[in-house]
């Protein structure tokens, strides 16, 4: 079998935990923030964990990492 090739998007934005879940950037902080609480774009910055049902699906794209 010829080894898997590694999608270099999703490698940018996804990184494995060191048990193994998968860590992900949280959404909607790039722009139109003027009318978003102070509180709701700090607590944007926070990393937030891939759900169960695409775990499998972003795994396949990530499998070296």
């Amino acid at each position: 079998m010829p080894k898997i090739k590694t999608n270099r998007s999703a490698a940018k934005r996804f990184n494995k935990t060191g048990s193994g879940k998968i860590k992900r950037a949280k959404a909607n902080k790039n722009h139109f923030t003027g009318k978003k609480a102070a509180k709701k774009i700090r607590n944007l910055r926070q990393s937030a964990l891939v759900s169960d049902g695409d775990f499998e699906r972003v795994s396949k794209l990530i499998p070296y990492k």
